[in-house]
């Protein structure tokens, strides 16, 4: 059964015993060089004085001797016995022997010529460290560029590479951005038949910036149109070019760049690009001799050293355009700039339906239903929306996954998860109370979205939560209805006030929530008594963007800016308190409905105060999540 055996492979054993060699050869020699320094081997006798060895020469016992420097080696007659002496350096052995009454020529003595190998000893010493630290700097740099971690490779670019022949994504695997692909399909043409713009002069465009939020599909819409074009895609994050050691920056983007020339046509990724395109001058980082500033300014050199031939795309994604350095954006660099928002009803859909297809689901499930009430979802939210139902539907060891599991998913996704400590009576009063008043001010301002859930079961830092979700997408906010919002914000610290005769620190994200829109409304949409006028209240390099508009805003504006922000607050405070204390019945009821059973969606609630009216010709578009 010779045949049946496992054989290791040769392969393997070749390279362990490559590996190994090094080391035996090391070992072997830092063995030969101590045991010549020690004076070689011992022939295996013991060591005795020199004393004995004369009493013995004098008994007739000693057969003859081998001297070896200071080393005595004793031969026994009658026997193979050897033993091993010294004599102390610079003394003649005759000499020893006479003094101690010895005739010489009685015993044979030997003497060694051992110049030479002292001689080669001596070399030895010399070269055996310097040959033993060139083997080994030389096993060590060898072993360290093979794992691709070697010293010289600080240089080298850090570029994942997705090759033409790698199983690629497509335009089709991409959901929800249908205007953006149709911007990047002419980039895809471009790489795919570039002799057409050409007989027309058209010129190749050098780079693509994609501008959107976090999760929209930057990335995977960039990997899309290599795979649509069949290039190859070199990606990298901004931050993977800053390295320790000055100047490294630059030499990565110098490698990446000429490999991807070599490639071409090609396409070079760089998402998060703000982190290395940022404007100089700006953040505290400032002169040419900062690293971050030289890796933007190589960046710069290779996209404008591009000839006309050379097909290397670079797109860049990044969710802050106000960032970048303008010379970066600027035509001839990149010469095209595609934004992606959230998806729409329509897009979602299409994005459910993909993460869908591998997942099973009860017969109830509707697909439009989810769409609906995820607004403001990105594709990579909704992705994650999708798996943790499955995650919840399988602890609970369902077939599939129902409307329950997906309601909690999006809510896991959008609010954190649930909080499983006990709450105190009192807390518990206070969170049903709190999240009662935020409910029953949005359902009786005319402007705010229906109630879709109100609960206080605890999530992440919140004792509870109230959500409004729209039923229709908008881009755009009425003044009535940022108003409104406002009050259903203080909504939960005035049920505080008018049923405990106290507050808690539980309004301060509504707080937070509700002076931010009163903010905007003075500073950025004209919806003050100041008259329509914007002074930037959308910081662009936070405290840096004040300091520099602080010249241009005066003292007197400041102080009226301050004045209205907290008239309108004022305003939307006192709308909620008189909500509340004209249906102060209806909050009653719902805060106990919710110490009773915690949650109400939509339809328990309406139970309690009514259904809500919509005035005519009012869109609805997303409210914030109240606490």
């Amino acid at each position: 059964m010779a045949n049946g055996r496992k054989k290791f492979p040769q392969t393997r054993l070749v390279n362990l015993l490559k590996g190994m060699g090094v080391y035996v050869l090391v070992g072997l020699a830092a063995l030969l060089f101590f045991t010549n320094l020690s004076g070689g081997t011992s022939g295996g006798g013991d060591q005795v004085p020199i004393s004995k060895i004369v009493t013995d020469i004098k008994d007739g016992k000693v057969d003859k001797l081998e001297l070896e420097n200071e080393r005595i080696v004793v031969f026994y007659k009658g026997d193979n016995k050897q033993v091993i002496s010294r004599k102390e350096a610079g003394e003649s052995i005759y000499k020893i022997l006479e003094s101690s009454g010895v005739d010489p020529k009685t015993v044979g003595i030997e003497v060694k010529d051992t110049s030479l190998q002292q001689a080669w000893m001596s070399i030895l010493g010399t070269l055996l460290p310097i040959i033993l630290m060139v083997v080994f700097f030389f096993f060590i740099f060898r072993q360290a560029k093979d794992a691709g971690s070697s010293i010289f490779s600080f240089g080298q670019s850090k570029a994942k590479v997705f090759s033409k022949d790698a199983p690629q994504i497509k335009f089709t695997d991409v959901a929800g951005v249908e205007d953006s692909k149709k911007e990047l399909q002419e980039v895809v043409e471009f790489l795919k038949t570039p002799e057409k713009f050409k007989a027309l002069g058209a010129r190749t465009p050098k780079g693509v910036l994609l501008v959107g939020p976090a999760g929209v599909g930057k990335t995977l819409l960039a990997r899309a149109v290599a795979g649509e074009a069949g290039v190859p895609f070199f990606s990298i994050a901004g931050s993977e070019f800053m390295e320790i050691l000055v100047g490294v920056g630059a030499a990565r983007v110098r490698d990446m760049f000429a490999t991807a020339k070599k490639s071409a046509p090609s396409i070079i990724f760089i998402d998060e690009i703000e982190s290395i395109g940022r404007q100089r001058g700006m953040g505290g980082f400032s002169g040419g001799h900062d690293e971050r500033e030289q890796t933007l300014n190589q960046i710069l050199v290779e996209m404008d050293g591009f000839s006309p031939n050379e097909a290397v795309i670079v797109i860049g994604a990044t969710n802050r355009p106000d960032m970048l350095d303008v010379a970066l954006i600027r035509p001839g660099r990149f010469d095209r700039r595609v934004t992606l928002g959230y998806p729409d009803l329509e897009e979602r859909k299409a994005i459910i339906s993909i993460h869908m297809r591998n997942k099973p689901f009860e017969k109830d499930v509707n697909m439009e239903r989810i769409a609906r009430r995820t607004i403001g979802f990105t594709g990579a939210d909704l992705a994650n929306m999708l798996n943790e139902a499955a995650i919840l539907a399988a602890r609970e060891d369902k077939k599939a996954i129902d409307n329950q599991d997906l309601e909690e998913a999006a809510t896991k996704v959008k609010l954190g998860p649930q909080r499983k400590r006990l709450q105190s009576d009192e807390d518990r009063k206070l969170a049903a109370y709190h999240e009662a008043g935020h409910a029953v001010v949005g359902h009786y301002s005319p402007h705010v979205d229906p109630v879709h859930r109100v609960t206080i079961v605890a999530r992440s830092m919140s004792g509870g939560h109230t959500s409004f979700p729209p039923t229709h997408d908008r881009n755009n906010e009425s003044r009535s209805r940022l108003l409104d919002q406002i009050a259903t914000a203080m909504g939960g610290q005035a049920a505080e006030k008018l049923v405990l005769k106290d507050i808690s620190t539980g309004a301060s994200s509504d707080l937070e929530i509700a002076t931010s829109i009163a903010r905007a409304m003075v500073m950025d949409y004209g919806m003050s008594n100041l008259g329509p006028i914007s002074v930037g209240s959308k910081s662009t390099f936070g405290w840096m963007r004040m300091a520099d508009e602080g010249g241009s805003i005066s003292t007197e504006m400041l102080n009226r800016i301050d004045i209205e922000v907290k008239r309108i607050l004022d305003e939307g405070y006192k709308q909620a308190e008189g909500i509340l204390k004209r249906h102060r019945t209806k909050l009653d009821k719902v805060a106990k409905a919710l110490l009773e059973i915690e949650t109400l969606d939509t339809e328990e609630f309406e139970k309690i105060v009514g259904k809500k009216l919509i005035p005519q010709g009012i869109s609805t578009t997303p409210s914030p999540v109240l606490s």
